[in-house]
């Protein structure tokens, strides 16, 4: 609640012309912001110029920020829309998605633990492997379904806020989440075997 209400003040002061509260804004979400961008794109220069994007057209809409909703899910609402944009003017060309994405390109701490924590070498090295076969997986996936599995669990909204975001009904959005944990199911069996 007090992260909330804190966005909430230093939305009004960045409004009022406050620098300072707009670069507070900006070092408080960057983090998630490019890793949203990276899990999209696949591709940090991507990813960095997307989240550029992302935070001018969220600074020119300040505006019309009303303040009924999070700011965060406002603004991730502006980032689903400009990856989407991105994506879809790529033509979801693979040559554009070939970009290495390595764990280092995360800056997210939750990713970082298994390096931070004084774990042996063999399990760092399984884990590291288990992240680049979701990677992977999360590759083939139609960008409608990624999107839902990102906002879903690496962001945390709930069925609501991701209907919201995106502009879909409820029902859709958990068809898309299903069909998408389904097909993860189908490619994670299919490298079971192979």
């Amino acid at each position: 609640m007090f992260q909330l209400n804190n966005d909430q003040k230093l939305v009004e002061k960045a409004l009022g012309g406050s620098q300072r509260s707009w670069v507070n804004l900006v070092k408080r979400y960057e983090g998630l912001v490019y890793n949203y961008c990276l899990r999209m794109t696949y591709n940090a220069s991507d990813a960095k110029d997307l989240m550029q994007e992302v935070f001018l057209a969220t600074y020119r809409n300040l505006p019309s920020y009303r303040g009924q909703n999070q700011f965060k899910g406002w603004m991730m609402r502006i980032a689903a829309n400009k990856t989407i944009d991105f994506l879809r003017s790529r033509g979801r060309n693979p040559l554009h998605h070939a970009g290495e994405v390595t764990e280092d390109s995360y800056q997210s701490p939750e990713l970082h633990y298994s390096q931070s924590n004084h774990q042996d070498p063999a399990e760092q090295y399984h884990m590291k492997s288990n992240n680049r076969q979701i990677k992977k997986m999360l590759e083939k996936l139609p960008d409608e379904q990624k999107l839902v599995i990102e906002l879903k669990f690496f962001q945390h909204f709930t069925f609501d806020e991701i209907a919201h975001q995106t502009g879909n009904s409820i029902n859709t959005v958990k068809t898309r989440l299903y069909t998408a944990l389904k097909k993860l199911k189908g490619f994670s069996e299919i490298q079971n075997v192979m």
